[in-house]
């Protein structure tokens, strides 16, 4: 198989390419590295199965010629971070929607067979109720949910007009290896350097998901019956509070939690219903979610153990 991976440089899309070139899928790699870095597919870069391209979605001509003889296509590339989005609303904007706009139709003017798009828990803002099934009514809390929202809809309207295959998969709090701007790997680089762990708020219920469960879903979503919208969760909440003391007990750190106001921006409670991608992708979630927590820690040596390297 032949895959274009949109923003394969970045924190998901990398472990994505690892599974896919595992496999010996035929890999191309389209990110801006806007957010993401080339160290994160380093491993890649000299295999004769992995092409990277440096190019934006935002450009159609650059994501059209990515796309030329692909089977499927991952679209991953976004502006993810919800603050980052709230902040610069534009490139949110012009990269989640105009540029999930360029990848439909890209796909849709090529040999491609089917798109699996990322979306987000972010589209249900805060849920009428816990676990939130694929059916819960829509309702963006920020910028980012609401270019998610319009991109399931131009999904939809490409499926339904031009009879490309597009698989949605709406993703929780995935944690892993190469995280950036997220509480985990924010937390435990504080926790290393022994800063406070600043809390915004303190009600939050969030839904992490190992990352390794995240690519077997989206692995799963390129060859799967088509279906609608699927959740990608672990399907149990967890409270920050419980998560700093999981991360202060994993690192030994001396931090503390620092209280301060709620952003109004972000959702303060989640839990995704799984069923969907249990049956329909065949995926089944660590019973414990942050059972991986230890595997994050060798990106986030402690001061003594740097010290000692160097």
């Amino acid at each position: 198989m032949k895959a274009l991976v949109t923003g394969g440089a970045g924190f998901l899309g990398s472990h994505l390419v690892d599974a896919l070139a595992a496999a010996r899928d035929e890999v191309i790699v389209l990110d801006n590295l806007h957010r993401a870095t080339l160290a994160n597919i380093d491993g890649h870069l000299s295999a004769k199965d992995v092409k990277f391209i440096e190019g934006d979605i935002r450009d159609y001509t650059v994501v059209r010629d990515a796309a030329a003889g692909v089977d499927v296509v991952y679209h991953l590339a976004a502006q993810s971070n919800v603050i980052g989005a709230t902040q610069d609303a534009d490139y949110s904007f012009t990269t989640n929607v105009i540029g999930t706009y360029n990848v439909l139709k890209a796909a849709a003017s090529t040999s491609v067979r089917r798109l699996v798009f990322a979306s987000s828990r972010e589209v249900y803002g805060e849920p009428e109720s816990i676990p939130v099934p694929e059916n819960a009514p829509f309702n963006a809390k920020n910028a980012y949910g609401a270019s998610k929202v319009a991109g399931e809809a131009y999904c939809r309207a490409w499926q339904t007009t031009i009879g490309l295959e597009c698989q949605i998969l709406r993703l929780a709090n995935v944690y892993g290896p190469r995280g950036r701007d997220r509480v985990i790997p924010i937390w435990l680089a504080r926790a290393r350097r022994g800063e406070p762990l600043e809390l915004y708020g303190g009600d939050q219920l969030i839904d992490f998901v190992w990352v390794a469960t995240a690519v077997e879903a989206l692995i799963s979503a390129a060859q799967c019956e088509l279906s609608g919208p699927i959740n990608v969760g672990s399907g149990t909440g967890v409270t920050l509070p419980h998560l700093a003391h999981r991360l202060l007990e994993a690192t030994g750190s001396l931090s503390n939690l620092r209280a301060l106001p709620a952003r109004a921006v972000e959702v303060v409670r989640f839990v995704a219903d799984v069923r969907q991608m249990q049956r329909v992708l065949g995926v089944t979630p660590d019973p414990e979610p942050l059972a991986h927590l230890s595997d994050c820690l060798a990106e986030y040596p402690s001061p003594a153990l740097s010290s000692a390297a160097s």
